[in-house]
């Protein structure tokens, strides 16, 4: 971007908050969420890579989504954390374009995954005579493929609008990262536009994917409900539970921060939503995913003992 289109070359992240006293403590803190996602992704990546068994489409989902929270993370919490113990924590205009484009690429991705995963749910449950065929390696490339040239488009479309604003008003972003609505506030434009932009391509990247994700539950509960054995039910549900844990979190932390208005959530308070999908979920997935499933924790077991006995 030219440098005609703005005139501030640098800004100031406020952090996740203000307080001398609690810095140390919630970098200890955070650093400790950081090390637990980077162990638990690299972990799930390294265990569903190497072991065959785990090599089908509900684990190759499973690979991906902890590629994203791996990379997602690292986009967000070592910024993060350099605010807890720097003075004036500086970031270029450049660096913040970059920190935009990739956020909005792995947050937008990771709201469409969560719509493939759902349909091999219900086509594992629904449709298990023909799970083989309708799930070929070929359709989980090509929905996977969907997933991140929709997370790919929806990062130009939030990142070109950004950086076509000029910023003139102040360079102090009211957040710890380089978010959309606290980059909106330092404009002098007129940001109406902007703001529509926004609350439309986040209701199409959340709207979409629960409507997809509530027609495939709404047809695997309909066939549970078919299914006479209770041992069978069980297993159904437990396919799926784990599943219906993420999406909540994420979805629920994403459409608090992003679809009300700044005069209902503050930005101040609107970190703590960001907090959520930023670095809580991409923590919790591997841990629910592993310790909520059997096959997981059967090939960890199995992959533990084989090196134990090396």
């Amino acid at each position: 971007m030219a440098a005609k289109n703005f005139s501030v070359t640098e800004f100031i992240l406020a952090g996740l908050i203000g307080q001398p006293g609690l810095q140390i403590p919630l970098f200890s803190l955070f650093l400790g969420f950081y090390i637990i996602t980077l162990l638990g992704n690299l972990g799930l990546i390294t265990l569903i890579g190497l072991n065959s068994r785990l090599h089908t489409p509900m684990y190759f989902f499973l690979f991906n989504l902890s590629l994203i929270d791996f990379f997602y993370s690292t986009t967000i919490t070592p910024k993060m954390l350099t605010s807890f113990v720097s003075k004036k924590n500086i970031i270029l205009h450049a660096e913040c374009m970059t920190q935009l484009f990739f956020f909005c690429f792995f947050v937008i991705s990771e709201s469409f995954l969560p719509s493939a995963m759902a349909y091999d749910c219900y086509v594992a449950i629904c449709k298990p005579l023909v799970y083989t065929v309708t799930m070929s390696p070929q359709v989980c490339l090509f929905l996977l493929l969907g997933v991140y040239v929709v997370g790919f488009s929806g990062a130009m479309v939030h990142m070109g609008s950004i950086a076509s604003l000029t910023f003139c008003a102040g360079n102090f972003v009211s957040h710890f990262m380089c978010d959309i609505l606290p980059l909106l506030e330092l404009s002098r434009n007129s940001t109406y536009v902007h703001e529509l932009v926004v609350f439309v391509h986040v209701a199409i990247d959340i709207g979409m994917p629960i409507v997809t994700i509530f027609i495939s539950y709404a047809l695997i509960l309909s066939s549970i409900f078919h299914i006479h054995s209770t041992e069978g039910r069980s297993k159904a549900f437990s396919t799926c539970s784990s599943h219906i844990i993420v999406v909540s979190l994420f979805f629920g932390s994403g459409a608090f921060m992003y679809l009300k208005p700044p005069s209902i959530l503050p930005l101040n308070q609107g970190k703590v939503s960001s907090l959520f999908y930023t670095i809580v979920v991409p923590m919790l997935n591997p841990l629910i995913y592993s310790l909520r499933n059997k096959d997981v924790k059967v090939t960890l077991r199995k992959t533990l003992e084989r090196k134990i006995f090396f």
